[in-house]
């Protein structure tokens, strides 16, 4: 009876690594395509990763980053 009480401890890890690792890869999509709208806009076309094809796809997808990565940080408060 008394392991229904006591919270368990165990798979405490895995909310926390998956919060993180959509952060991460979240900050790379958001630099990714920053990089691409920054060197495109600069006139540096051929060494953008893109080649600035696309100006809305740039913010478009910052965008999403921007909103994975703020998702990500705060269900990662919550897993606290």
């Amino acid at each position: 009876m008394l392991s229904s009480t006591v919270p368990s401890q165990k798979g405490w890890l895995m909310p926390k690594a998956l919060c993180l690792i959509g952060l991460v890869i979240a900050s790379l999509v958001l630099l990714l395509f920053l990089l691409d709208l920054v060197l495109g806009l600069s006139g540096l076309i051929t060494m953008a990763p893109f080649r600035y094809v696309s100006v809305l796809m740039d913010i478009i997808f910052m965008i999403a980053s921007a909103g994975l990565a703020y998702v990500a940080w705060r269900t990662y408060r919550e897993q606290r």
